[in-house]
């Protein structure tokens, strides 16, 4: 028997959704997200430029691999995070977080409420330029983070033609609007590539889902497109986060409301008459929230976090899917101080061929993996609870939204140079009246690092941060705030404006990482690597051919990866030329070890090749 549309066992693997198809190249993308942690965002520009089969965990331990695809992604890549959502942890974070400052820019929802879309929007340019551009829409309930809960995608790809579709407006009018929302200054390349890729989004022809019919796009929260389900027989809602005025909302558009599946947490906080509209509530199973009984890592999250919304029509189905849950402030029309932005798909098709909601949530679905909510099986939260994490919200907000900034000073120390960090408030200062303490730190240190700044955000007055290395300095602080009342504690990263950053800062990133000639052979076959011609070769495997010529992927010298670089033409010996200028004694005064001398010699010929190419 076909699987149904969203069977659990039909798994989207997020690394694999942003690889490139075959024939192309990443050429430019824009993602939102609620949240987002370093280590995942690290990550991503690997999937993006390299064609990695390794785990997520197994990139991470490979700095070499990350240094590059981050560079080559550099200019090619912005990701939005609603500010104060950026994830920190009490350990030393990595360096190379620092150089995600330019591509991750925080924002603020104009309406006050949360900005919580998860898309993703790619461009990838043909190999062979008689071929189009081609589109990939990733419309999604998942963050950017390593959570490992139940979430909803949908990956559609596209052709870039010269017709705009009036039903891709909604995608544009969500990305144009994206610089405007940002809280701190942002580059006129990262404006002028989020408006590239949302006048590419008007021209796309999707191909459409199997049993699909017809796709329509919503955004609420900004523009006119927000997502107004219409009559239905019948109304189904998977969310995890629900409220009783939008459940009254949906259930009054339908005739009968057969299934509602959510958390426990938030069911038990439900009016009796909210539950009894529906023929059936639902919870996750515990058996289903992980694999084979493994324990979540760190803060990572598990249970249902899935964004579902099925109308029926006798044949007919609507199915939605995407960010926004079953909440006021995410689904209520009109007449609202506050509201998110949210992003949305209907897939519209038959009964017969996209499924209904017997199918997708019956027992032969997703079905299979909840089990019927009792209503005594959790305690309701205490009130005091509540309290506290909206005046931590409150407060992330006020401190993340613009207000504080960096400031970095030179400084002679032990006779070598050092750089003072201050963290500068808003003259005239944040009340914070309800929180009673605020430490912070610079990521790349961690919370041994940590500094008292409660007072001086209160008065207005700097708050030093300590003195560290140039390969430590970071626009990236941690924070940790907690409540007065109550005691408790939220942890989270923003980035900030840093005035008096070294230029050179990003080079000294680059030569913690290339500290060696292995790692220098690693960068460069890394740079050499045809996604074409051959395979990547295996990351942290590096020089296991023969003398120096041997390449560890296969004994293929390094000698024909230049060769087929320069027939390639398609810039690679210009980024080669680029890392020996880099690390020439000029630049770095003890870079020359890191160079073997063989290969210079060798170089100095292509260089030759390469000068006489371009003179041409």
């Amino acid at each position: 028997m076909a699987k149904s549309t969203l069977d659990p066992e039909t798994r989207l693997l997020y690394g694999d959704s942003l690889k490139a198809p075959f024939g192309y190249e990443f050429d430019g993308g824009i993602a939102t997200t609620f949240s987002m942690d370093f280590e995942t965002a690290l990550a991503v520009p690997v999937s993006l430029a390299l064609f990695s089969s390794k785990s997520r965990d197994e990139i991470l331990e490979d700095p070499v691999t990350l240094l590059e695809s981050a560079e080559r992604t550099a200019e090619k890549l912005v990701v939005y995070v609603d500010a104060g959502q950026i994830h920190a942890d009490v350990r030393q974070g990595s360096r190379l977080a620092s150089l995600l400052e330019k591509a991750v820019l925080e924002v603020k929802a104009p309406n006050e409420g949360s900005f919580h879309p998860k898309l993703w929007a790619l461009r990838f340019k043909p190999l062979d330029r008689d071929q189009p551009m081609r589109m990939r829409l990733l419309i999604l309930s998942r963050n950017l983070t390593r959570d490992r809960s139940w979430d909803a995608a949908m990956c559609l790809d596209g052709e870039r033609g010269t017709k705009p579709f009036a039903s891709n407006k909604p995608l544009h009018d969500l990305l144009a609007a994206l610089p405007g929302m940002a809280v701190g200054k942002i580059q006129d390349t990262r404006r002028a590539l989020t408006l590239a890729i949302a006048n590419d989004l008007r021209y796309v022809n999707w191909d459409r889902p199997p049993g699909c019919d017809a796709i329509e796009f919503h955004v609420n929260g900004v523009g006119s497109h927000g997502w107004k389900p219409t009559l239905s027989k019948r109304i189904a809602i998977m969310s995890p986060f629900v409220e009783p005025g939008a459940l009254k909302y949906l259930t009054d558009l339908a005739d009968q409301a057969p299934k509602l599946i959510s958390r426990s947490d938030q069911l038990v906080c439900l009016p009796a008459d909210v539950l009894d509209r529906f023929r059936e509530v639902a919870v996750l199973d515990e058996m289903a929230e992980t694999e084979d009984g493994e324990e979540p890592y760190r803060n990572e999250q598990q249970g249902l976090h899935a964004k579902i919304f099925i109308q029926e029509d006798g044949r007919d189905v609507r199915l939605t899917l995407g960010s926004g849950n079953a909440t006021n402030s995410a689904l209520l029309p009109g007449g609202r101080a506050t509201s998110n932005v949210e992003v949305f798909a209907t897939l519209h098709g038959l009964r017969r061929h996209l499924g209904g909601i017997d199918e997708i949530l019956g027992e032969t679905g997703f079905g299979r993996m909840t089990r019927t909510f009792q209503p005594d099986e959790v305690e309701p939260p205490d009130p005091a609870d509540v309290s506290a994490d909206q005046n931590l919200l409150q407060a992330r907000r006020a401190l993340a939204r613009g207000a504080l900034s960096l400031r970095c000073e030179a400084k002679e120390e032990d006779g070598a140079q050092r750089w003072k960090l201050w963290l500068v408030p808003p003259e005239g200062g944040l009340r914070l009246d309800k929180l009673g303490r605020l430490r912070a730190w610079p990521i790349t240190l961690g919370e041994g690092h940590a500094r008292g700044a409660l007072a001086g955000i209160r008065s207005g007055s700097p708050i030093d941060l300590g003195t560290m290395a140039l390969v430590d300095l970071t626009s990236f602080i941690a924070i940790e705030i907690t409540d007065q009342a109550t005691g408790r504690t939220e942890l989270f990263s923003t980035g900030l404006t840093v005035e008096g950053m070294p230029e050179e800062r990003d080079l000294a990133i680059f030569n913690h990482v290339i500290d060696s000639r292995q790692k220098f052979m690693a960068y460069l076959r890394l740079l050499l690597a045809s996604f074409i011609d051959q395979p990547l070769p295996p990351l942290g495997q590096h020089g296991k051919g023969k003398g120096f010529w041997g390449s560890g992927a296969a004994d293929a010298p390094l000698f024909e990866d230049l060769v087929r670089a320069l027939c390639a033409g398609d810039g690679r010996l210009a980024t080669v030329d680029r890392l020996i200028r880099r690390l020439s004694p000029e630049t770095d005064a003890v870079a020359e070890d890191r160079v073997p001398a063989e290969f210079k010699e060798l170089w100095q010929v292509f260089r030759t090749v390469l000068e006489a190419s371009d003179a041409r």
